[in-house]
């Protein structure tokens, strides 16, 4: 019973933080707006300063934390890649160059070849 009442807590809890972390951002938004007169780099430092605490204070969600856990593994991953060498990305460059052209002549002749056989049945090839 007491897990059930937690989780339910927990839950309502991690609402309140979203409206939380919506009112802030709204909040920073109608400000800066709002602030018009005040130097714009203020203005800027302020926006951004609550846009870290609306951050932070999503990170203590249940949702915030799995997406500081996905993006660590990301990073982690984007470590482990073997990248190719620039020599080997130049080449495969070339090779998706060529294809491309390759690829729109082909349609461009068969698109001139569909032309041709519409104006000839339709009369309109002189």
């Amino acid at each position: 019973m007491s897990t059930k009442t937690d989780a339910h807590a927990s839950k309502k809890r991690d609402t309140l933080k979203w409206l939380l972390v919506i009112l802030l951002l709204g909040g920073s938004i109608v400000s800066f707006h709002y602030f018009e007169e005040h130097s714009l780099l203020l203005r800027v430092i302020s926006l951004l300063l609550v846009i870290g605490i609306a951050a932070w204070v999503a990170s203590t969600t249940e949702k915030g934390r799995s997406t500081l856990y996905f993006l660590k593994e990301s990073h982690l991953e984007v470590r482990r890649v073997v990248w190719p060498t620039r020599q080997e990305t130049v080449q495969m460059t070339g090779v998706v160059l060529l294809m491309v052209v390759l690829l729109a002549l082909i349609i461009w002749t068969v698109d001139s070849i569909l032309l041709w056989l519409v104006r000839l049945f339709t009369g309109q090839g002189g």
